[in-house]
């Protein structure tokens, strides 16, 4: 059974993130609250975790995991960033965005697109996810959390008592800081020459078209 953390929204208790960093550490699969939808995350060398993750969520290998980190300094230590993107990137976080970039050998083979070695990388503006991040001193390999076999497939559960009820024996613990949004993140390619908008979401994409 999932372990149900209920953590403040503005105050996140010490002990109660303490416990969820725990549970990474120890090679666990979590669900914690975003600024855009519930996402599901483990440790980045977690490969039981990769595939629980890609087994919840039916994904084949060309999907790009994302790479949710705490600040500017540690995305750059898993992405290449030049001057152009990283002012594109930086004026764009914290938020709810996602960028795929060229990965660097700080990254796990199995965690970047086969063909173009990228990787999604991210940083949450939510005081809950960021605290996480802040313990666990490293980024969190995560996924948004998509239900394959929900009635509406597209659109994430907002709820973290219904997200312990379905995965409950799929999960080892969920992080509860209220409701969250229905709306993952805008994914932008910054990998090739121009922006390529993968999918429209929480951000405001027209600062990349």
């Amino acid at each position: 059974m999932a372990r149900y953390i209920d953590v403040h929204p503005d105050n996140p208790q010490r002990r109660a993130i303490g416990q969820a960093v725990e549970i990474v550490r120890g090679g666990g699969l979590i669900v914690y609250p975003t600024d855009s939808v519930f996402a599901l995350g483990c440790q980045l060398g977690n490969k039981e975790g990769l595939e629980r993750i890609r087994q919840i969520r039916r994904l084949d290998d060309r999907h790009h995991f994302t790479l949710v980190c705490r600040d500017f300094a540690q995305l750059g230590q898993f992405v290449q960033v030049g001057n152009a993107v990283f002012r594109a990137v930086k004026a764009a976080t914290p938020g709810p965005y996602t960028f795929i970039l060229p990965a660097t050998k700080e990254v796990p083979r199995r965690l970047m697109h086969p063909k173009k070695k990228t990787v999604g990388v991210r940083i949450p503006d939510h005081l809950v996810a960021q605290a996480l991040l802040a313990e666990l001193g490293e980024p969190l390999l995560s996924s948004t959390l998509l239900l394959p076999d929900s009635p509406e497939p597209d659109v994430p559960p907002t709820q973290g008592w219904e997200i312990k009820e379905r995965l409950d024996h799929a999960v080892d613990a969920v992080l509860d800081s209220g409701e969250c949004g229905t709306e993952p993140t805008t994914v932008v390619d910054l990998s090739g020459p121009e922006p390529e908008i993968v999918r429209k979401g929480a951000g405001d994409p027209s600062r990349f078209e």
